[in-house]
């Protein structure tokens, strides 16, 4: 009885030992604790950024799509940047952008 009586009255109470243990639980030893919801909701934020920018792509993909199935010219000037297409005609000289440098 002595040692109880050494005890703050605040921590003899069974309501707030119960609260604050359930607390302690919730915020660190549960699966789904404090820690792993600033996580994932990090992780929502950047996965909400990726839609986004996909959403802007394929918006873009589409414009182009439609250009080229309209307009012939367009096609012709796709095709020749992206796949070094060319006309019987010509010759084609590719010249890269970024020149390998030697190591003389």
């Amino acid at each position: 009885m002595k040692l109880l009586a050494r005890i703050p009255s605040w921590l003899r109470n069974k309501y707030l030992v119960a609260i604050a243990v359930f607390a302690a639980i919730m915020l660190f030893f549960d699966k789904n604790d404090v820690f792993v919801q600033m996580s994932r909701s990090r992780q929502l934020k950047e996965l909400e950024e990726s839609k986004q920018y996909y959403t802007g792509q394929i918006a873009s993909e589409r414009k182009e799509l439609e250009q080229l199935k309209s307009n012939p010219g367009i096609l012709e000037k796709y095709a020749r940047e992206n796949y070094l297409m060319k006309r019987d005609n010509e010759d084609l000289y590719i010249i890269p952008e970024n020149p390998v440098k030697s190591n003389n």
